[in-house]
């Protein structure tokens, strides 16, 4: 297996991706045969998650690489990073110097899949509904800046925003801004299920069993009009239970590609160079893993607790004892790569230290043990995390401050809970809507957040995000970036723990691999074709 490095052109804030990779890299189509893709994404619809793929409901990156080939947007970052370009839309642009006004102008001839006419009105009213339904595990959020949307004409229309946010073309590029139909998404309720019908390039089809989707089944859009272009014309997504089945299913060519998420085993087998017929790609990753906190519980209301888990916490331990090569130690909610990224929590605690925890809590005056129940999800990030929180559990009672206990909880039950206040530690893990730093402080920290946090500081919010908004050179918000950084390492509402490296392993019969995984881990399935090994 030749393997060759591949340099992708930087985007604006980040390093380049160097992706190592092996095999062809010819364009092709898939030749009327489905390319599947293998995937540890969990989907299920029931109670807790009555609607996983309304795009006013879902905010996770799992399924928003279900909706990304189906919903259009205004924009589309383009496959190397940078700039949102437009693609629903044929022009976007402030229209002020102070970044308030953004118009955008529609193709002509949009039409949503069904054939029915897409027009300015509809943009509105998608962008209006995730706001009104403003539901609480929901991407609303994102939105919470814009005053009103005009509707110029039929193909043209503005947003007014509240504040300066130059970040702002980066969120209409979201699924969250995927334009849906009147008469197939209600305006007050969300839709229930796992249909999903839009403008984008692809029409989807969904097999469920149980209430749990098992393939997610990508077909060529005739009617669709916009910027990116199809190498294939279907796609299918399959839900693996574990990786373990998802590798075995490559190897043997059931399934054409695997991603998201490899384990720490596979990843070394795959880099090793020894596996035929198989091509691995490695980039870096702007995904994260933290712990967060719900501030306004007992047990760790006191920041002195939080600031003493910041100081015992070996990310170190973490990164190399679990996740291997897959993971570094991180110190701040910005990941390295990201302009204004610092180490704000290794400033501040240094190396994991007993002394220094114990000092902390004691001139709290707190002097008995700390007891405490971390939460996680046991079937949404793999099965490493279960090993992260037993280790995260040693770490801290080794230390003779804290008596931890841990709990595993399915996604679908953990999230609302989470979401409830019912946790007062929990750990979670954030990919990113685009690649900027604002959306590693904002989701976190800003009103609306999507931790539901009690958490609220009001010079992040009324001072340093709006600062960080004014800037159209998005380096130059490195100053109010690297302020909330460091508020954060001393109020420690939520707890940085690591940032991984992102993987793709594809038979060499594949193209396009290579620009499967967006920097922001978005999957772009419109890239593979069929090519020569």
């Amino acid at each position: 297996m030749n393997r060759k490095t591949l340099v992708l052109p930087a985007v604006v804030g980040l390093l380049a991706p160097v992706l190592a990779a092996c095999g062809a890299t010819d364009s092709g189509n898939s030749g009327g045969k489905a390319i599947v893709v293998g995937v540890t994404d969990t989907f299920v619809s029931g109670k807790d998650a009555p609607a996983p793929f309304d795009p006013a409901y879902t905010y996770d990156s799992g399924a928003w690489n279900i909706l990304r080939p189906a919903l259009q947007s205004l924009l589309q970052i383009p496959r190397g990073g940078g700039q949102p370009v437009p693609d629903a839309a044929t022009d976007c642009r402030f229209t002020d110097t102070e970044n308030e006004s953004y118009r955008c102008k529609l193709r002509s001839g949009l039409e949503f899949s069904n054939g029915d006419k897409l027009t300015a009105s509809d943009v509105k009213y998608s962008l209006d509904r995730v706001s009104r339904i403003h539901d609480s595990n929901g991407p609303a959020g994102l939105f919470d800046n814009i005053d009103t949307i005009e509707t110029v004409s039929g193909t043209e229309l503005v947003f007014h925003l509240k504040t300066p946010d130059a970040t702002f073309p980066y969120k209409l590029a979201t699924p969250a801004a995927g334009i849906v139909e009147k008469g197939t998404y209600a305006p007050n309720r969300l839709r229930k299920g796992f249909a999903v019908d839009g403008s984008g390039p692809y029409t989807l089809k969904t097999v469920v069993k149980n209430d749990r989707l098992e393939k997610a089944v990508f077909t060529k859009n005739p009617r669709y009009k916009g910027v990116l272009q199809l190498q294939n014309d279907k796609v299918e997504i399959r839900s693996f239970t574990d990786a373990a089945a998802m590798g075995k299913a490559l190897k043997s060519g059931e399934i054409d590609m695997m991603t998201r998420t490899l384990s720490p085993s596979q990843i070394k087998e795959l880099s090793a160079g020894s596996t035929q017929n198989i091509n691995f790609i490695e980039s870096p990753g702007l995904g994260i893993r933290y712990l967060g906190f719900n501030t306004d519980d007992p047990s760790v209301k006191n920041k002195a607790v939080r600031q003493a888990m910041s100081a015992l916490v070996d990310r170190g331990q973490i990164a190399s004892e679990v996740y291997g090569a897959t993971a570094e130690p991180l110190y701040s909610l910005i990941p390295s790569g990201m302009a204004g990224h610092t180490n704000s929590f290794f400033d501040k605690y240094g190396n994991p230290s007993k002394t220094e925890a114990a000092k902390i809590l004691h001139n709290a005056g707190i002097n008995d043990k700390v007891r405490l129940t971390l939460h996680y999800t046991n079937d949404h990030y793999g099965p490493e995390t279960a090993k992260e929180f037993a280790l995260l559990k040693q770490q801290l009672n080794a230390s003779g401050l804290f008596d931890v206990k841990i709990q595993g909880t399915p996604w679908a039950t953990f999230r609302p809970a989470e979401l409830h206040g019912d946790y007062a530690v929990y750990g979670l893990g954030w990919f990113p809507d685009f690649p900027d730093s604002d959306n590693f402080i904002a989701p976190f920290l800003g009103k609306g957040n999507f931790l539901n946090t009690p958490y609220a500081n009001n010079a992040i919010r009324t001072k340093y995000i709006p600062d960080s908004r004014r800037a159209a050179d998005r380096t130059a918000a490195t100053a109010p970036f690297q302020k909330i950084q460091d508020i954060v390492a001393d109020d420690v509402p939520v707890l940085p723990l690591w940032q991984g490296k992102q993987y793709v392993a594809a038979r060499d019969d594949l193209t396009g691999a290579e620009w499967a995984l967006s920097s922001s881990s978005a999957l772009q399935i419109w890239e593979l074709g069929r090519g020569v090994s």
